[in-house]
C-alpha cells in the first residue's frame, strides 16, 4: 500500500472516484509521531506532507502552541505575509506545471522557456524567509507576470474556457470558519470531535451530514463578498485571480487575505487551521503531561474536494465516458495534492 495515495477518475462511471491517501486515515500519522514533540513534529509532517509543506509546517507548529500553553495560537502579520507568499508559489507551481500536463500530457518548450525567465524560485526555501525577503520575492514575482508573455496559465485558461464553463458541479462550500467568533468556534470544536472520534474521518469527511468542497472560491473573505461559484470555469479562474491578489497584496502595513490559527480544547487538545492554496487544511493533537504527542490527525482539502460522494465525483458520473477532456479540467479545478490519472473507456462498435 502506498502511504501516499493515488486517485483514479472514471468519467461516466460510478464510482467515478477510486482512490485515496491512506496515511490520512486509520490514525497512522497519530503513530508515526507518537511521543515526539515540539520541532520534531512539525519537521516530520513537513516531510510526509510535501506539498504545500510550508502550510502543513505551519498549521503543526500552531496546533501544538495551543495545545501546550491551552491558548489560541498568536498569528502576526509577519507570518501571514509568509503564508500568503508561499501560498501564490503553490498556485504558481500547480499552475505553470500540472495545467498544461493535464491539457495535452506534454509540456511544449514555449510554455517551458516562459518559466526559465522566472524570477522566483519554485521549490519552497529551506528555510524561514525574513519579511525583507518575503516583500523582495512578492515584488520580482509581480514584476516578471506583468511583463511575461506568452504565460502559460493564460493559455491553458483559454484553452479551457468553453469546456469548462459547459461544466456546472453541485456547490456546497465548507464554512467551518466564520466572521463571528463564537461560531467559528464551535464548528472547529465540532470538526475537531468527527477527527477525534473517527480515525479514517479525515479520509472521507463530511460537514454537517454531507460533503462539501473547498478552495480559493470557499475562503471566509470569498464568501462574504464574491459572488456564488456555479461552473469550472469560475473555480478555475478564481484560483488566478487569487494568485494575483496575494502577489499583490501590501507587506506595510501586511494585508490579510489568508485566515490561519489554533484553537484550545482542553485536555491536551487543539485544533489549528490554515487557508492554504487547495482549501482549508487542518490539524488536531492530543498532547499528553509531558507535551509529547499521543494522537494527530490531518484533514487536508483534497479528501474534501475528491471524496467519492462529493460535487467533483456527481460531475464527473455525469461525463460522457470518453471525455476525457472534461474530467482533467474538473480536475484541475478542485487540484489534488496527490497523484491522479483519468481512466477512458474503450468504447467498442459492433
Amino acid at each position: 500500500m502506498s502511504l501516499a495515495g493515488q486517485y483514479l477518475l472514471h468519467p461516466g462511471s460510478s464510482p467515478s472516484i477510486v482512490g485515496s491517501r491512506p496515511v490520512m486515515g486509520g490514525a497512522r500519522l497519530g503513530r508515526l509521531l507518537r511521543g515526539q514533540q515540539g520541532d520534531s513534529v512539525v519537521q516530520m509532517l513537513g516531510s510526509v506532507l510535501t506539498l504545500c509543506a510550508h502550510a502543513q509546517r505551519r498549521a503543526a507548529r500552531m496546533v501544538l502552541w495551543a495545545a501546550e500553553q491551552q491558548e489560541p495560537a498568536q498569528v502576526t502579520p509577519e507570518s501571514t505575509s509568509l503564508l500568503q507568499l508561499e501560498t501564490a508559489r503553490d498556485h504558481l507551481r500547480s499552475m505553470a506545471l500540472d495545467w498544461p500536463q493535464r491539457q495535452s500530457q506534454s509540456l511544449h518548450p514555449t510554455q517551458l522557456t516562459w518559466l526559465s525567465g522566472c524570477p522566483f524560485p519554485l521549490a519552497t526555501p529551506p528555510r524561514v524567509l525574513t519579511p525583507g525577503e518575503v516583500a523582495v520575492q512578492q515584488q520580482q514575482l509581480q514584476a516578471w507576470l506583468e511583463s511575461a508573455t506568452p504565460c502559460t496559465p493564460l493559455q491553458c485558461l483559454a484553452q479551457w474556457h468553453a469546456t469548462a464553463q459547459a461544466l456546472h458541479p453541485h456547490t456546497r462550500t465548507l464554512d467551518v470558519l466564520d466572521s463571528n467568533p463564537d461560531q467559528q468556534a464551535a464548528n472547529l470544536r465540532t470538526i475537531a470531535t468527527d477527527m477525534a472520534n473517527d480515525p479514517d474521518f479525515a479520509l472521507r469527511p463530511q460537514w454537517r451530514g454531507a460533503c462539501a468542497e473547498t478552495g480559493v472560491w470557499s475562503r471566509l473573505r470569498q464568501r462574504q463578498t464574491a459572488p456564488a461559484i456555479t461552473s469550472a470555469w469560475s473555480r478555475l479562474q478564481a484560483r488566478w485571480i487569487e494568485m494575483l491578489e496575494l502577489i499583490s497584496a501590501p507587506t506595510e502595513p501586511p494585508a490579510t487575505l489568508l485566515s490561519s490559527g489554533a484553537l484550545p480544547l482542553g485536555g491536551g487538545q487543539a485544533i489549528a487551521w490554515c487557508e492554504m492554496a487547495r482549501g482549508l487544511l487542518m490539524h488536531w493533537v492530543l498532547l499528553d503531561a509531558q507535551n509529547r504527542v499521543q494522537d494527530y490527525r490531518v484533514l487536508a482539502p483534497t479528501e474534501w474536494n475528491f471524496h467519492p460522494d462529493g460535487a467533483l465525483a456527481q460531475a464527473l458520473t455525469q461525463l460522457d465516458p470518453t471525455d476525457a477532456a472534461a474530467a482533467w479540467c474538473l480536475a484541475s479545478a478542485y487540484d489534488p495534492c496527490v497523484d491522479c490519472s483519468v481512466n477512458i473507456q474503450e468504447i467498442r462498435h459492433a
